[in-house]
């Protein structure tokens, strides 16, 4: 008897260590890595299931930019996570939080794309236990859902430095002939007319003309976030209006490839895109998700509370660019960028500083935006103070909205 019952025994433990090593799966991804080999019991006070939820998948440059940093972080703090591809901004996106909750056993639930935002409020509600968090979102600051949080970054100032080298490139062309001064019109593949896209390509565009002072833009929305088709076309028209350099806020490789085809300098968003522009790429900024997750993510495994709506920036690591490509850049791209950079660092410069750029001819000294974002579109905040308009300080997502002079939006 006591032989039989030897043999149970081990054959309970052998099922036992096999359960624990399996891992959980996904329609799209999923990973696992032993929590005791990354954190001791102190810092991992609540055992954390993260779940990622994601508009597009790895054909995106701005999905692929969330995956890579929730792979990352998840895999450095040892825990289990499941990402959901291809979930639309819709009640999808709340029965896939739900999923994530009821099936996976998530407690720590991430969703990346703007319309994601009202269902991700709701599965909060719906889930206090779990903490759920929303990037690009405008509601966290004023919700009053303990368990629901905003997240994004200064990458106005990363969008900026990417403009530097654009100005870099378009002063190399003039001094080579290969443009004049007045013919310094880059333009902007825009995916809809958000504040966020606004900040963007305006962040953009003065960089770009604190280095070459003579440069125009047009801008041209495509209605999508992903649409590679519509965002070649989009690029091939704003190349046939003479248009001498590219630069988006869209999340194919779409408009990067109609540069490469007609030989026209690109400045890409989310990621390098090198891979279909070698001869035109020349830089790309994006946010550096991890620092976020790891903190984040951190605070729950601690059990701590974590910000409501939380800002990176340069010095935490969260605005980076890609290496420049220098097949592509004008020489000195990389020395001038790092000088600038730097000015940010020190807080010396201001992305709008609001001497650097005018709405009809006037340089503004007041602005109301519509920071609480009530669904009134009345704007209730005044965000110009000391010089400069401060964005991303009131709330985490972008809200300038100003056309200002030297831009052009086209189709309206």
């Amino acid at each position: 008897m006591k032989k039989f019952l030897s043999i149970i025994l081990a054959a309970a433990l052998i099922f036992s260590l096999a359960a624990c090593g399996e891992t959980t799966e996904s329609t799209a991804d999923s990973g696992s890595q032993s929590q005791a080999e990354q954190t001791t019991p102190e810092e991992a006070a609540v055992t954390v299931k993260a779940g990622f939820i994601c508009l597009h998948d790895e054909q995106s440059t701005y999905d692929l930019n969330f995956i890579n940093a929730a792979k990352e972080a998840c895999e450095k703090l040892g825990i289990e996570y499941v990402i959901k591809t291809g979930i639309d901004e819709s009640e999808e996106c709340l029965t896939a939080a739900e999923e994530l909750v009821e099936d996976e056993g998530c407690n720590y639930i991430f969703a990346d794309s703007f319309g994601h935002e009202p269902f991700i409020m709701q599965a909060a509600e719906q889930y206090p236990e779990v903490q759920f968090v929303h990037a690009t979102g405008t509601h966290a600051h004023n919700a009053n859902i303990a368990n629901f949080h905003n997240a994004f970054a200064a990458i106005y100032e990363g969008r900026y430095l990417a403009g530097v080298a654009a100005g870099l490139k378009l002063n190399e062309m003039i001094a080579d002939g290969t443009i004049t001064a007045e013919q310094a019109k880059v333009g902007y593949v825009g995916a809809f007319p958000y504040a966020e896209v606004i900040s963007g390509y305006t962040s953009w565009f003065l960089g770009v003309r604190s280095q070459c002072p003579t440069v125009t833009m047009e801008v041209s929305y495509t209605s999508s976030w992903y649409d590679e088709s519509a965002e070649y076309e989009t690029a091939k028209s704003l190349i046939a209006n003479g248009c001498v350099l590219i630069s988006q806020h869209a999340d194919s490789m779409g408009a990067p490839r109609a540069c490469e085809e007609s030989k026209v300098p690109n400045v890409s968003y989310n990621g390098s895109t090198k891979e279909v522009g070698p001869t035109t790429f020349i830089v790309s900024s994006r946010i550096n998700w991890v620092p976020f997750f790891e903190y984040s993510i951190g605070a729950v495994m601690a059990g701590e509370s974590f910000d409501a709506d939380w800002t990176g920036t340069i010095a935490t690591g969260s605005v980076v660019l890609t290496e420049v490509n220098t097949d592509a850049a004008a020489e000195g791209t990389q020395e001038k960028i790092d000088e600038i950079k730097a000015q940010f660092e020190a807080g010396t410069l201001k992305v709008f500083d609001t001497t650097t750029f005018t709405k009809d001819g006037v340089n503004l000294t007041s602005y109301l935006a519509d920071v609480d974002d009530a669904g009134d579109y009345q704007p209730e905040t005044e965000v110009i103070a000391d010089g400069y308009f401060h964005e991303s300080e009131y709330r985490s997502a972008p809200y300038f909205d100003i056309i200002i002079d030297g831009i052009t939006v086209l189709g309206q």
